[in-house]
Protein backbone atom coordinates (compact mmCIF):
# COMPACT_ATOMS: atom_id res chain seq x y z
CA UNK A 1 0.00 0.00 0.00
CA UNK A 2 3.04 2.25 -0.03
CA UNK A 3 2.91 2.87 3.72
CA UNK A 4 6.14 2.96 5.71
CA UNK A 5 6.12 0.86 8.87
CA UNK A 6 7.62 1.33 12.31
CA UNK A 7 8.14 -1.74 14.51
CA UNK A 8 8.49 -1.82 18.27
CA UNK A 9 10.16 -4.73 20.02
CA UNK A 10 11.17 -5.95 23.46
CA UNK A 11 14.62 -7.17 24.45
CA UNK A 12 13.42 -10.75 23.88
CA UNK A 13 12.45 -9.92 20.29
CA UNK A 14 15.58 -8.05 19.17
CA UNK A 15 16.11 -10.48 16.26
CA UNK A 16 12.44 -11.03 15.41
CA UNK A 17 11.33 -11.07 11.79
CA UNK A 18 9.05 -8.04 12.11
CA UNK A 19 12.01 -6.01 13.39
CA UNK A 20 14.04 -6.88 10.28
CA UNK A 21 11.18 -6.27 7.84
CA UNK A 22 9.99 -2.88 9.10
CA UNK A 23 11.30 0.40 7.69
CA UNK A 24 12.21 1.47 11.24
CA UNK A 25 12.37 -0.46 14.52
CA UNK A 26 12.72 0.69 18.12
CA UNK A 27 13.45 -1.10 21.38
CA UNK A 28 10.52 -0.51 23.69
CA UNK A 29 11.64 -2.20 26.91
CA UNK A 30 12.53 -5.44 28.72
CA UNK A 31 10.99 -8.82 27.86
CA UNK A 32 8.03 -8.79 30.29
CA UNK A 33 5.05 -7.37 28.37
CA UNK A 34 4.13 -5.11 31.30
CA UNK A 35 7.42 -3.29 30.71
CA UNK A 36 7.27 -3.25 26.90
CA UNK A 37 4.28 -4.14 24.73
CA UNK A 38 1.77 -2.95 27.34
CA UNK A 39 3.61 0.31 27.99
CA UNK A 40 1.23 2.85 26.44
CA UNK A 41 3.44 5.83 27.34
CA UNK A 42 6.42 4.42 25.46
CA UNK A 43 4.34 3.40 22.45
CA UNK A 44 2.75 6.83 22.15
CA UNK A 45 6.13 8.51 22.62
CA UNK A 46 7.64 6.51 19.75
CA UNK A 47 4.60 7.05 17.52
CA UNK A 48 4.95 10.81 17.93
CA UNK A 49 8.73 10.68 17.54
CA UNK A 50 8.48 8.83 14.22
CA UNK A 51 5.48 10.77 12.93
CA UNK A 52 3.30 7.66 12.79
CA UNK A 53 -0.29 8.44 11.86
CA UNK A 54 -1.78 5.15 13.00
CA UNK A 55 -1.10 2.11 15.15
CA UNK A 56 -2.11 -1.46 14.34
CA UNK A 57 -2.44 -3.34 17.66
CA UNK A 58 -2.30 -6.88 16.24
CA UNK A 59 -4.24 -9.51 18.17
CA UNK A 60 -2.66 -9.43 21.62
CA UNK A 61 -1.50 -7.09 24.35
CA UNK A 62 -3.36 -3.76 23.89
CA UNK A 63 -5.59 -4.85 21.01
CA UNK A 64 -8.76 -5.02 23.16
CA UNK A 65 -7.90 -2.47 25.84
CA UNK A 66 -10.41 0.44 25.56
CA UNK A 67 -8.03 2.80 27.34
CA UNK A 68 -5.63 2.53 24.41
CA UNK A 69 -7.89 4.06 21.71
CA UNK A 70 -8.92 6.76 24.19
CA UNK A 71 -5.28 7.64 24.76
CA UNK A 72 -4.51 7.66 21.04
CA UNK A 73 -7.49 9.86 20.27
CA UNK A 74 -6.20 12.48 22.71
CA UNK A 75 -2.80 12.33 21.03
CA UNK A 76 -4.25 12.65 17.52
CA UNK A 77 -3.14 9.15 16.53
CA UNK A 78 -5.48 6.71 14.77
CA UNK A 79 -6.01 3.20 16.10
CA UNK A 80 -6.44 0.73 13.26
CA UNK A 81 -9.31 -0.91 15.07
CA UNK A 82 -12.67 -0.19 16.69
CA UNK A 83 -13.63 2.52 19.16
CA UNK A 84 -13.23 2.34 22.93
CA UNK A 85 -17.03 2.22 23.13
CA UNK A 86 -17.20 -0.95 21.03
CA UNK A 87 -14.37 -2.57 22.96
CA UNK A 88 -16.01 -1.86 26.31
CA UNK A 89 -19.40 -3.25 25.32
CA UNK A 90 -18.07 -6.41 23.73
CA UNK A 91 -15.26 -6.79 26.27
CA UNK A 92 -17.88 -7.60 28.91
CA UNK A 93 -19.95 -10.68 28.09
CA UNK A 94 -22.82 -9.32 30.18
CA UNK A 95 -22.74 -5.91 28.50
CA UNK A 96 -22.58 -7.65 25.11
CA UNK A 97 -25.64 -9.73 25.92
CA UNK A 98 -27.53 -6.62 26.92
CA UNK A 99 -26.48 -4.76 23.75
CA UNK A 100 -27.66 -7.44 21.32
CA UNK A 101 -31.04 -8.04 22.99
CA UNK A 102 -32.77 -5.49 20.76
CA UNK A 103 -31.79 -7.49 17.65
CA UNK A 104 -33.41 -10.73 18.85
CA UNK A 105 -30.19 -12.70 18.53
CA UNK A 106 -30.35 -16.24 20.00
CA UNK A 107 -28.45 -16.60 23.28
CA UNK A 108 -27.71 -19.58 25.50
CA UNK A 109 -30.28 -19.82 28.35
CA UNK A 110 -28.92 -18.36 31.57
CA UNK A 111 -28.43 -15.08 33.42
CA UNK A 112 -27.76 -11.73 31.83
CA UNK A 113 -26.56 -10.05 35.02
CA UNK A 114 -23.73 -10.85 37.41
CA UNK A 115 -24.52 -13.33 40.17
CA UNK A 116 -24.93 -11.72 43.59
CA UNK A 117 -24.28 -14.73 45.82
CA UNK A 118 -24.46 -18.52 46.12
CA UNK A 119 -28.18 -18.47 46.88
CA UNK A 120 -28.96 -16.78 43.58
CA UNK A 121 -26.61 -19.20 41.82
CA UNK A 122 -28.48 -22.18 43.26
CA UNK A 123 -31.82 -20.73 42.21
CA UNK A 124 -30.66 -20.01 38.68
CA UNK A 125 -29.13 -23.48 38.45
CA UNK A 126 -32.51 -25.03 39.22
CA UNK A 127 -34.14 -22.99 36.47
CA UNK A 128 -31.44 -23.53 33.83
CA UNK A 129 -30.70 -27.16 34.68
CA UNK A 130 -27.47 -29.15 34.80
CA UNK A 131 -24.87 -29.33 33.44
CA UNK A 132 -24.20 -25.60 33.40
CA UNK A 133 -21.33 -23.18 32.91
CA UNK A 134 -20.14 -20.50 35.30
CA UNK A 135 -18.35 -17.87 33.18
CA UNK A 136 -16.37 -14.72 33.89
CA UNK A 137 -17.99 -11.63 32.42
CA UNK A 138 -14.60 -10.20 31.41
CA UNK A 139 -13.17 -13.62 30.59
CA UNK A 140 -11.40 -15.15 27.65
CA UNK A 141 -9.22 -18.12 26.79
CA UNK A 142 -11.14 -20.39 29.16
CA UNK A 143 -10.13 -18.45 32.28
CA UNK A 144 -12.84 -17.97 34.90
CA UNK A 145 -14.90 -20.77 33.35
CA UNK A 146 -16.20 -23.80 35.25
CA UNK A 147 -18.52 -26.67 34.28
CA UNK A 148 -20.90 -27.68 37.08
CA UNK A 149 -22.61 -31.06 37.00
CA UNK A 150 -24.82 -30.83 40.10
CA UNK A 151 -25.83 -28.71 43.11
CA UNK A 152 -23.23 -30.35 45.36
CA UNK A 153 -20.38 -28.68 43.46
CA UNK A 154 -21.85 -25.31 42.53
CA UNK A 155 -20.52 -23.32 45.52
CA UNK A 156 -16.96 -24.63 45.12
CA UNK A 157 -16.92 -23.97 41.36
CA UNK A 158 -18.51 -20.52 41.80
CA UNK A 159 -15.79 -19.47 44.24
CA UNK A 160 -13.04 -20.80 41.97
CA UNK A 161 -14.45 -19.05 38.91
CA UNK A 162 -14.78 -15.72 40.76
CA UNK A 163 -11.27 -15.98 42.18
CA UNK A 164 -9.73 -16.77 38.79
CA UNK A 165 -11.73 -14.00 37.10
CA UNK A 166 -10.51 -11.47 39.65
CA UNK A 167 -6.87 -12.50 39.38
CA UNK A 168 -6.94 -12.71 35.56
CA UNK A 169 -9.12 -9.75 34.64
CA UNK A 170 -9.47 -7.63 37.77
CA UNK A 171 -13.23 -8.30 37.71
CA UNK A 172 -14.86 -11.07 39.73
CA UNK A 173 -18.24 -10.80 37.97
CA UNK A 174 -19.53 -14.17 36.78
CA UNK A 175 -22.77 -15.44 35.32
CA UNK A 176 -24.44 -18.75 34.51
CA UNK A 177 -25.26 -20.30 31.16
CA UNK A 178 -26.73 -23.64 30.19
CA UNK A 179 -23.91 -25.96 29.17
CA UNK A 180 -24.33 -26.76 25.48
CA UNK A 181 -23.32 -30.38 24.98
CA UNK A 182 -21.48 -31.37 21.79
CA UNK A 183 -20.98 -27.71 20.84
CA UNK A 184 -19.25 -26.50 17.70
CA UNK A 185 -17.43 -23.17 17.72
CA UNK A 186 -18.45 -21.20 14.63
CA UNK A 187 -17.37 -17.60 14.14
CA UNK A 188 -18.20 -15.01 11.49
CA UNK A 189 -15.79 -12.42 10.14
CA UNK A 190 -17.33 -8.95 9.81
CA UNK A 191 -16.13 -5.70 8.28
CA UNK A 192 -17.65 -2.31 9.06
CA UNK A 193 -16.76 1.23 8.06
CA UNK A 194 -17.48 4.58 9.70
CA UNK A 195 -20.37 5.28 7.32
CA UNK A 196 -22.85 2.66 8.53
CA UNK A 197 -21.88 -0.15 6.14
CA UNK A 198 -21.43 -3.64 7.59
CA UNK A 199 -20.80 -6.93 5.78
CA UNK A 200 -19.75 -10.42 6.76
CA UNK A 201 -17.18 -12.63 5.05
CA UNK A 202 -18.70 -15.96 6.06
CA UNK A 203 -17.73 -18.35 8.80
CA UNK A 204 -14.77 -20.18 10.25
CA UNK A 205 -15.02 -23.55 12.01
CA UNK A 206 -12.84 -23.37 15.13
CA UNK A 207 -13.97 -26.41 17.14
CA UNK A 208 -10.64 -28.22 17.52
CA UNK A 209 -9.23 -26.65 20.65
CA UNK A 210 -7.06 -27.36 23.64
CA UNK A 211 -7.69 -25.53 26.92
CA UNK A 212 -10.49 -23.58 25.17
CA UNK A 213 -7.96 -22.21 22.68
CA UNK A 214 -7.98 -23.03 18.98
CA UNK A 215 -5.48 -25.30 17.25
CA UNK A 216 -7.11 -26.03 13.88
CA UNK A 217 -9.47 -23.70 12.00
CA UNK A 218 -11.10 -23.95 8.59
CA UNK A 219 -13.39 -22.05 6.28
CA UNK A 220 -16.11 -22.67 5.41
CA UNK A 221 -17.71 -25.00 7.97
CA UNK A 222 -18.74 -28.41 6.69
CA UNK A 223 -22.07 -28.38 8.58
CA UNK A 224 -23.66 -25.05 7.64
CA UNK A 225 -26.38 -24.96 5.02
CA UNK A 226 -26.85 -21.83 2.93
CA UNK A 227 -29.98 -20.95 4.91
CA UNK A 228 -28.22 -21.32 8.26
CA UNK A 229 -25.17 -19.45 6.94
CA UNK A 230 -27.36 -16.51 5.93
CA UNK A 231 -29.10 -16.45 9.32
CA UNK A 232 -25.85 -16.53 11.28
CA UNK A 233 -24.23 -13.99 8.97
CA UNK A 234 -27.09 -11.55 9.48
CA UNK A 235 -26.92 -12.12 13.24
CA UNK A 236 -23.20 -11.30 13.14
CA UNK A 237 -23.92 -8.08 11.26
CA UNK A 238 -26.55 -7.14 13.85
CA UNK A 239 -24.08 -7.77 16.69
CA UNK A 240 -21.70 -5.32 15.00
CA UNK A 241 -24.48 -2.76 14.65
CA UNK A 242 -25.38 -3.21 18.33
CA UNK A 243 -22.07 -1.65 19.37
CA UNK A 244 -21.61 0.71 16.40
CA UNK A 245 -18.60 -1.31 15.29
CA UNK A 246 -15.89 -0.14 12.91
CA UNK A 247 -13.15 -2.19 11.27
CA UNK A 248 -12.56 -5.95 11.25
CA UNK A 249 -14.10 -8.04 14.02
CA UNK A 250 -15.30 -11.54 14.76
CA UNK A 251 -18.65 -12.66 16.14
CA UNK A 252 -18.50 -16.05 17.82
CA UNK A 253 -21.37 -18.51 18.10
CA UNK A 254 -21.97 -21.90 19.65
CA UNK A 255 -23.76 -24.42 17.44
CA UNK A 256 -25.48 -27.34 19.19
CA UNK A 257 -26.03 -30.88 17.91
CA UNK A 258 -29.39 -29.83 16.43
CA UNK A 259 -27.77 -26.90 14.57
CA UNK A 260 -29.28 -24.25 16.84
CA UNK A 261 -26.89 -21.32 17.16
CA UNK A 262 -26.28 -19.02 20.12
CA UNK A 263 -24.32 -15.77 20.40
CA UNK A 264 -21.17 -16.30 22.44
CA UNK A 265 -19.07 -13.12 22.23
CA UNK A 266 -17.42 -10.66 19.87
CA UNK A 267 -13.67 -10.24 19.45
CA UNK A 268 -12.97 -6.59 18.71
CA UNK A 269 -9.78 -7.16 16.75
CA UNK A 270 -8.22 -9.17 13.98
CA UNK A 271 -8.26 -12.91 14.71
CA UNK A 272 -5.24 -15.19 14.56
CA UNK A 273 -7.13 -17.37 12.08
CA UNK A 274 -8.06 -14.59 9.65
CA UNK A 275 -5.93 -16.09 6.81
CA UNK A 276 -8.47 -18.85 6.08
CA UNK A 277 -11.10 -16.18 5.41
CA UNK A 278 -8.69 -14.30 3.16
CA UNK A 279 -7.97 -17.50 1.23
CA UNK A 280 -11.62 -18.30 0.41
CA UNK A 281 -12.77 -14.73 -0.27
CA UNK A 282 -9.68 -13.09 -1.78
CA UNK A 283 -10.11 -10.14 0.58
CA UNK A 284 -7.05 -8.76 2.40
CA UNK A 285 -8.47 -8.04 5.84
CA UNK A 286 -5.53 -5.97 7.06
CA UNK A 287 -5.74 -3.76 3.99
CA UNK A 288 -9.46 -3.28 4.69
CA UNK A 289 -8.69 -2.38 8.32
CA UNK A 290 -6.30 0.33 7.16
CA UNK A 291 -8.74 1.70 4.61
CA UNK A 292 -11.51 1.90 7.21
CA UNK A 293 -9.16 3.64 9.65
CA UNK A 294 -8.42 6.19 6.88
CA UNK A 295 -12.13 6.98 6.79
CA UNK A 296 -12.83 5.27 3.48
CA UNK A 297 -16.15 3.60 2.71
CA UNK A 298 -16.17 -0.15 2.18
CA UNK A 299 -15.75 -0.87 -1.51
CA UNK A 300 -17.17 -4.37 -0.94
CA UNK A 301 -20.84 -5.24 -1.15
CA UNK A 302 -22.35 -8.32 0.53
CA UNK A 303 -23.56 -9.65 -2.81
CA UNK A 304 -20.03 -9.46 -4.22
CA UNK A 305 -18.48 -11.64 -1.50
CA UNK A 306 -18.58 -15.37 -2.22
CA UNK A 307 -16.96 -18.56 -0.97
CA UNK A 308 -14.34 -19.93 -3.34
CA UNK A 309 -12.78 -23.24 -2.32
CA UNK A 310 -11.71 -24.34 1.14
CA UNK A 311 -8.90 -23.36 3.52
CA UNK A 312 -7.46 -24.92 6.68
CA UNK A 313 -5.11 -23.44 9.26
CA UNK A 314 -2.94 -25.30 11.76
CA UNK A 315 -1.47 -23.24 14.56
CA UNK A 316 2.10 -24.41 14.91
CA UNK A 317 2.69 -24.11 18.64
CA UNK A 318 5.97 -24.77 20.41
CA UNK A 319 4.14 -27.32 22.55
CA UNK A 320 4.37 -31.02 23.27
CA UNK A 321 1.11 -32.83 22.41
CA UNK A 322 2.42 -35.87 24.34
CA UNK A 323 2.67 -33.77 27.51
CA UNK A 324 -0.72 -32.07 27.70
CA UNK A 325 0.36 -29.46 25.14
CA UNK A 326 2.80 -27.84 27.56
CA UNK A 327 5.20 -25.24 26.06
CA UNK A 328 8.48 -26.51 24.59
CA UNK A 329 11.01 -23.71 24.96
CA UNK A 330 14.37 -24.06 23.20
CA UNK A 331 16.38 -22.99 20.17
CA UNK A 332 15.26 -23.68 16.60
CA UNK A 333 18.25 -25.74 15.48
CA UNK A 334 16.56 -26.54 12.15
CA UNK A 335 13.75 -24.50 10.62
CA UNK A 336 12.46 -24.72 7.06
CA UNK A 337 8.94 -23.87 5.95
CA UNK A 338 6.98 -25.64 3.22
CA UNK A 339 6.35 -23.81 -0.04
CA UNK A 340 4.10 -24.35 -3.03
CA UNK A 341 0.79 -23.42 -4.60
CA UNK A 342 -2.00 -23.23 -2.05
CA UNK A 343 0.42 -23.11 0.91
CA UNK A 344 0.80 -20.02 3.12
CA UNK A 345 2.95 -19.72 6.23
CA UNK A 346 2.57 -16.68 8.49
CA UNK A 347 5.46 -16.85 10.94
CA UNK A 348 7.91 -14.77 12.91
CA UNK A 349 10.86 -17.07 13.46
CA UNK A 350 14.00 -18.19 11.66
CA UNK A 351 16.54 -20.95 12.13
CA UNK A 352 18.82 -20.36 15.10
CA UNK A 353 16.34 -18.21 17.01
CA UNK A 354 15.19 -18.99 20.55
CA UNK A 355 11.54 -19.40 21.42
CA UNK A 356 10.97 -16.80 24.17
CA UNK A 357 9.31 -17.94 27.38
CA UNK A 358 7.53 -14.63 27.86
CA UNK A 359 4.86 -14.79 25.16
CA UNK A 360 2.34 -17.06 23.45
CA UNK A 361 4.06 -20.27 22.22
CA UNK A 362 2.64 -20.03 18.68
CA UNK A 363 5.51 -19.79 16.21
CA UNK A 364 3.60 -20.01 12.93
CA UNK A 365 0.28 -20.42 11.16
CA UNK A 366 0.35 -23.07 8.46
CA UNK A 367 -2.47 -22.44 5.98
CA UNK A 368 -3.50 -24.51 2.97
CA UNK A 369 -6.04 -23.91 0.24
CA UNK A 370 -7.81 -26.25 -2.17
CA UNK A 371 -10.79 -26.21 -4.48
CA UNK A 372 -12.45 -28.71 -2.12
CA UNK A 373 -12.14 -29.57 1.58
CA UNK A 374 -10.55 -32.89 0.65
CA UNK A 375 -7.92 -31.12 -1.43
CA UNK A 376 -7.15 -28.68 1.39
CA UNK A 377 -6.72 -31.61 3.82
CA UNK A 378 -4.37 -33.46 1.48
CA UNK A 379 -2.35 -30.30 0.91
CA UNK A 380 -2.12 -29.77 4.67
CA UNK A 381 -0.76 -33.29 5.21
CA UNK A 382 1.87 -32.71 2.53
CA UNK A 383 2.79 -29.27 3.91
CA UNK A 384 3.21 -30.69 7.42
CA UNK A 385 5.52 -33.41 6.13
CA UNK A 386 7.61 -30.77 4.33
CA UNK A 387 7.86 -28.51 7.40
CA UNK A 388 11.24 -29.05 9.10
CA UNK A 389 11.49 -28.01 12.75
CA UNK A 390 14.14 -29.37 15.11
CA UNK A 391 15.11 -28.33 18.61
CA UNK A 392 11.58 -28.09 20.00
CA UNK A 393 8.38 -30.10 20.15
CA UNK A 394 5.51 -28.74 18.05
CA UNK A 395 1.89 -29.40 17.14
CA UNK A 396 2.80 -30.47 13.59
CA UNK A 397 2.36 -34.19 14.31
CA UNK A 398 -0.92 -33.40 16.06
CA UNK A 399 -1.99 -31.66 12.86
CA UNK A 400 -1.26 -34.83 10.89
CA UNK A 401 -3.30 -36.80 13.42
CA UNK A 402 -6.26 -34.46 12.96
CA UNK A 403 -6.08 -34.53 9.16
CA UNK A 404 -6.16 -38.35 9.20
CA UNK A 405 -8.82 -38.68 11.89
CA UNK A 406 -12.15 -40.03 10.67
CA UNK A 407 -14.17 -37.67 12.87
CA UNK A 408 -12.44 -34.65 11.36
CA UNK A 409 -12.54 -35.95 7.81
CA UNK A 410 -16.26 -36.73 8.07
CA UNK A 411 -17.04 -33.45 9.86
CA UNK A 412 -18.55 -35.27 12.85
CA UNK A 413 -16.67 -33.46 15.63
CA UNK A 414 -17.13 -30.73 18.23
CA UNK A 415 -15.08 -28.76 20.78
CA UNK A 416 -14.42 -32.00 22.69
CA UNK A 417 -12.39 -33.43 19.80
CA UNK A 418 -9.18 -33.77 21.81
CA UNK A 419 -10.96 -35.26 24.82
CA UNK A 420 -12.89 -37.76 22.68
CA UNK A 421 -10.37 -38.66 20.00
CA UNK A 422 -6.84 -37.84 21.12
CA UNK A 423 -4.57 -39.54 23.63
CA UNK A 424 -0.90 -40.50 23.70
CA UNK A 425 -1.68 -44.11 22.83
CA UNK A 426 -4.06 -43.22 19.99
CA UNK A 427 -1.58 -40.64 18.72
CA UNK A 428 1.27 -43.18 18.75
CA UNK A 429 -0.84 -45.77 16.92
CA UNK A 430 -1.81 -43.18 14.30
CA UNK A 431 1.81 -42.12 13.73
CA UNK A 432 2.84 -45.79 13.43
CA UNK A 433 0.10 -46.49 10.88
CA UNK A 434 1.16 -43.48 8.79
CA UNK A 435 4.80 -44.62 8.94
CA UNK A 436 3.84 -48.17 7.84
CA UNK A 437 1.79 -46.87 4.91
CA UNK A 438 4.64 -44.59 3.85
CA UNK A 439 7.15 -47.46 4.12
CA UNK A 440 4.92 -49.74 2.03
CA UNK A 441 4.51 -47.02 -0.56
CA UNK A 442 8.27 -46.47 -0.82
CA UNK A 443 8.86 -50.23 -1.04
CA UNK A 444 6.44 -50.46 -3.97
CA UNK A 445 8.09 -47.48 -5.68
CA UNK A 446 11.53 -49.10 -5.35
CA UNK A 447 10.16 -52.41 -6.65
CA UNK A 448 8.67 -50.76 -9.73
CA UNK A 449 11.88 -48.80 -10.31
CA UNK A 450 14.00 -51.99 -10.14
CA UNK A 451 11.70 -53.77 -12.57
CA UNK A 452 11.89 -50.82 -14.94
CA UNK A 453 15.71 -50.85 -14.81
CA UNK A 454 15.78 -54.60 -15.64
CA UNK A 455 13.84 -53.85 -18.80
Amino acid sequence: MGIKSVAVYSEADFDAMHVKMADEAYLIGPAPSSESYLNQDKIVELAKLTGSEGIHPGYGFLSENPEFPRRLEKEGIILIGPSAHSMEIMGSKLAAKNAVKAFDIPMVPGTDTALKDINEARQVAEEVGFPLLIKASAGGGGKGMRIVEDQDHIEEQLNMAMSEALSSFGDSSVFIEKYVEKPRHIEFQILADNHGNVIHLFERECSIQRRHQKVVEEAPSIVLSEVLRDKMGQAAINVARACNYSGAGTVEFLLDADLNFYFLEMNTRLQVEHPVTEMITGVDLVEQQIRVARGEKLQLDQTEICINGHSIELRVYAEDPFNNFLPSINRLSQYQIPVGEGIRVDHGFEQGMDIPIYYDPMIAKLVTYGETREAAIEKMKKAISDYIIEGIETTLDFGTFVMNNEAFVSGDFDTHFIKNHFSNSIFSESVQEIAEVAAAFMKQIRKEENERLKL
